[in-house]
């Protein structure tokens, strides 16, 4: 089977998955909308239906349409990332199919997430799924919620799986994270941050991307730090904007994650609808102290535009 390859680099925008008011439904001209916002700011790629996108709350035909939407509103001009989480291999690598065949540039897979896998497993499951497609896997490091801890050396060796190009490192240990990007490991696997308080960290060690949910609150601001550190390397420059940045990112990991977002996006003018639930909107002083917090990052919060 010949492999395809992707370059993905940049601010790799972790993206919602839009409801119509009452949650029932996906609300897919929002898609189109939001996508013109995100390239309009100048993101690298976009990142639909994983943690941000409420992937798990989504039904499997909920899931392909939204993959669907995305693709088709970003007609190529970056490159997605389709998230794909499930509790089994079969279904995995039916998601996993549907975004290749969708137009996806690479999917982003979480492994099952219930009952913790041991590296046997784990490694079996990579396999099967990366031999099923062509496009690049970027496997989603994400311990709290799958259970599975791996070290650098065994996250090094996923990446010696076919297909396994990249890792998305959710996991919160700067350690660990600093031995993919600066250590012997680096030549096996392509790591991108994925904890958004370590986000200046990941790119200043080296990070090729981010995977950023508040980049699908403020993607110009997150673009500006990337720009200033990644490109120019002006490291007051991007002193000086991280600290918003980690304000906002500091809040989003103090509540509900997708909660959080939802309620940015609305401060912002650029309301999605609510998160399904039984994930419930943020409480009110919640949202005062988030519309504080992105005031003072120079961001209007009103009416949208």
């Amino acid at each position: 089977m010949s492999r395809r390859s992707v370059d993905l680099r940049g601010i790799l925008a972790a993206v919602s998955t839009p409801f119509t008011p009452d949650g029932s439904a996906v609300d897919e001209p929002e898609i189109a909308r939001q996508v013109e916002r995100m390239l309009a700011a100048g993101v690298h790629g976009l990142v639909p239906t994983g943690t941000t996108g409420e992937f798990t709350t989504l039904s499997v035909d909920e899931h392909k349409r939204v993959t669907d939407a995305y693709v088709r509103a970003v007609a190529g001009r970056v490159p997605v990332v389709s998230g794909v989480g499930a509790l089994s291999t079969g279904g995995a690598i039916d998601l996993a199919h549907h975004a290749e065949r969708a137009g996806a540039d690479a999917v982003m897979l979480v492994p099952p997430f219930y009952d913790p896998l041991d590296i046997t497993a784990l490694t079996g499951f990579l396999s099967d799924v990366a031999e099923s497609i062509t496009i690049p896997i970027v496997y989603y490091n994400v311990p709290g919620a799958t259970g599975i801890r791996l070290n650098a050396a065994q996250l090094a060796e996923i990446g010696r799986i076919p297909g396994v190009d990249y890792l998305k490192d959710t996991s919160g240990d700067a350690v660990e994270f600093a031995a993919l990007l600066a250590g012997p490991h680096r030549e096996h696997i392509t790591a991108f941050n994925g904890w958004d308080t370590l986000t200046f960290f990941g790119i200043a060690s080296g990070a090729q991307a981010s995977v950023w949910g508040v980049a699908g609150i403020v993607p110009e601001l997150a673009v500006g730090l990337w720009d200033a550190l990644a490109v120019r390397k002006d490291l007051d420059d991007a002193r000086e904007r991280w600290g918003h940045l980690w304000a906002i990112s500091d809040f989003l990991e103090s509540v509900n994650y997708v909660a959080g977002v939802k309620a940015g996006l609305e401060l912002i003018g650029q309301p999605v609808g609510p998160p399904r639930q039984p994930i419930q909107p943020l409480a009110d002083e919640d949202r005062e102290r988030f519309a504080r917090i992105l005031a003072d990052a120079g961001v209007l919060v009103g009416a949208r535009p």
